[in-house]
């Protein structure tokens, strides 16, 4: 049995958040969010790391957190770069941002040749749902698969957040996704406000991404082919990006993948935004008091 491995997206410079948040200690001696997610990880059957960083951080990222995995587990490196795009194409004059996270998912195609997680490192997913999705990845089907978890546990108390809310079929495989950008919690109220000023109420029971995937090498050609798509209509944008959950949907709408529908009991809790790093640590504190975690997570 081949042991998948797990895509790390660690490339953002969380702007909202206003710094390198993925490199922010949440544990007792020190611990990212990111050591809790490998070290679920580990436990769970992934065999191997590649982080997707971006170029300008390649000596911190390695010296902070890299280093802490190298004897671990096997672990690359790909760098999500702007003008790294497909031929035919530029970088539009001004554009600085990154294209998205598709794009950051093609960065690995030439180093991952086995069933794959990815995850964001700025998230906390809990030792369940690494569980169930290194099943998934073990097994012998085709198909991708989603972590889902339930929206009003997945909102900041100090802004707007973007979520992929979920269609789910009686047989368990994703309809689709729709994605909100700009969803908020007022009090018991649970709203969404689209471009165009349209406000959606939401239940706050709805299913959602957290970019918690998993996928066969398949994928890379099909989101290489969505991606030519994307920067054909909106590569002259320089603030579009090319998102996973509408690049799946587009897979799923079209017939060329299904997508299982993963649950997992575990609590997501994540950082948006600087204020939300005091309850992810109280998070943490928690688990080890509850026995889930050691209070010192490299021995």
């Amino acid at each position: 049995m081949v042991s998948p491995t797990l895509l790390v997206l660690a490339a953002g410079m969380g702007s909202r958040y206003g710094g390198l948040k993925q490199l922010d200690p949440v544990g007792p001696e020190n611990e990212t969010i990111m050591d809790y997610s490998i070290f679920d990880a580990r436990r769970a059957g992934f065999g191997k790391v590649v982080f997707v960083i971006r170029k300008e951080i390649e000596e911190a990222f390695k010296e902070k957190i890299g280093a802490r995995y190298e004897k671990r587990v096997p672990v690359e490196y790909v760098f999500q770069e702007t003008g790294k795009l497909i031929p035919g194409f530029s970088v539009p004059e001004g554009r600085t941002k990154p294209w998205g996270t598709t794009h950051a998912i093609l960065m690995a195609a030439n180093v991952i040749h086995e069933p794959f997680g990815v995850i964001n490192a700025d998230d906390f997913y809990g030792a369940g749902s690494y569980n169930v999705l290194a099943k998934h990845l073990q097994s012998s089907t085709t198909d991708y698969a989603m972590v889902g978890f339930v929206l009003r546990n997945t909102l900041s108390d100090f802004g707007t957040v973007a979520r992929g809310v979920c269609h789910v079929a009686d047989d368990g495989y994703l309809k689709d996704i729709a994605e909100l950008k700009s969803i908020e919690r007022e009090g018991p109220r649970i709203t969404n406000i689209d471009v165009e000023e349209q406000e959606t109420v939401l239940s706050g029971g709805e299913l959602v991404s957290m970019n918690m995937w998993g996928f066969t090498p398949q994928v890379f050609p099909q989101l290489y082919e969505h991606f030519q798509r994307f920067l054909k209509r909106y590569g002259d944008d320089l603030k579009a990006e090319c998102y996973i959950p509408s690049s799946v949907n587009s897979l799923v709408q079209a017939g060329q993948a299904r997508v299982k529908v993963l649950r997992s009991g575990d609590a997501w809790f994540g950082i948006t935004y600087r204020e939300d790093h005091s309850r992810v640590v109280q998070s943490i504190g928690r688990l080890i008091e509850q026995g889930t975690y050691p209070h010192r997570l490299w021995r």
